[in-house]
């Protein structure tokens, strides 16, 4: 698996399950997990992830991947790149 971050638009792709941060939850860094419906930021870097919207509508920035279309595993890829376990 190569490893990505959630800062990079090129690494995205809808269909995409990842674990984003909701605007209402930064403060406390709550993850939620979705499929990405949409990818809203337009410049090819940010550095607090993209921001997508998930496929019932919540809106927020990737910060892990957790599964690409034709992976076998579904490792989390942190923005550090690190997996998480």
């Amino acid at each position: 698996m190569i490893r990505m971050s959630g800062e990079w638009r090129r690494d995205i792709r809808p269909g995409l399950t990842v674990d984003i941060v909701l605007k209402a939850d930064q403060r406390t860094g709550k993850k939620t997990r979705g499929v990405v419906a949409a990818i809203l930021t337009n410049s090819p870097h940010h550095p607090h992830g993209i921001k997508v919207r998930l496929t019932d509508g919540q809106v927020g920035r990737v910060c892990a991947i957790i599964a690409r279309s034709g992976d076998d595993q579904g490792d989390a890829v942190d923005q550090t790149g690190k997996k998480d376990r």
